[in-house]
């Protein structure tokens, strides 16, 4: 074997590669290596930590289901945030048709923020507030972009949508948070 040949033994496509001719062993590495990302992208997008396990497990399951359809046309790590994001879509949908169905108003554009920050402010925890009180379609791209560090040719590829309008979604998604987080400007500075 080749030197050139080892340096690319464990990249994610010749991970996938391997995967899908029978070796398990490489899919574990998979996720190892792309669980935590999985994991902030899950918690950053729903806003909370409830139900990470559950979904982190369900992107994985269907990684593995359909990583024999990997075209190798993008980076895995595109193609997995943009299965995670779907699956964190399918969950709010479940838990808003739950609420309709059990009688309950949800109301996922409110921001509960407490009154008083001072005793115990927490920076971390007010922008991770502020940002999953933005509406869905602006706040994955700019957790995608502001968090995650994609290009927006990449976010675009993830949210199969157009550059120009991943530009003007999170523009949109900064001037909102920079309202929400307007009234707490003196603590955050």
């Amino acid at each position: 074997m080749n030197p050139q040949n080892i340096l690319m033994l464990d990249d994610d496509f010749s991970l996938i590669k391997k995967f899908n001719e029978g070796e398990e062993s490489a899919f574990r590495v998979l996720v190892a290596r792309h669980k935590e990302k999985v994991r902030n992208l899950i918690y950053l997008i729903l806003g909370n930590a409830e139900h990470i396990e559950d979904i982190s497990q369900n992107v994985f399951i269907a990684v593995y289901k359909n990583l024999k359809k990997f075209r190798y046309q993008a980076q895995f790590s595109t193609w997995l945030h943009r299965i995670t994001i779907n699956k964190c879509r399918d969950h709010q949908r479940k838990a808003k048709l739950k609420n309709i169905l059990i009688g309950f108003a949800k109301d996922d554009e409110e921001l509960n923020l407490p009154v008083d920050f001072k005793d115990d402010f927490d920076v971390q925890e007010l922008v991770r507030k502020s940002v999953a009180s933005l509406p869905e379609k602006l706040k994955a791209p700019l957790i995608l972009k502001d968090f995650e560090g994609y290009s927006y040719q990449d976010i675009a590829e993830i949210l199969n949508s157009e550059v120009g309008t991943i530009k003007s979604r999170i523009f949109r998604a900064r001037e909102g948070l920079r309202k929400i987080l307007e009234p707490y400007k003196e603590e955050l500075l």
